[in-house]
């Protein structure tokens, strides 16, 4: 006599392996955003020191303008 639990068998296969350009991938994320911070970090410290130099903001500006016009 079969009984429902010896008819039914479940096969579960899992995929542990992982893909080598996903990971590269990802890597290449990791790497672009760290720079990209790094880059808004050091714009941010130049244009605190810019504005520290000329004596503030009114100063940037003005010199800015003196750089563009000559």
């Amino acid at each position: 006599m079969n009984t429902p639990a010896t008819m039914e068998k479940k096969r579960s296969h899992a995929k542990t392996g992982t893909d080598a350009v996903t990971e590269v991938s990802k890597v290449s994320i990791y790497a672009i955003a760290i720079s990209a911070g790094l880059i808004g970090l050091w714009a941010t410290v130049c244009l605190f020191a810019g504005t520290l130099s000329s004596g503030g903001p009114f100063g940037l500006i003005s010199n800015l303008v003196k750089a563009i016009t000559g």
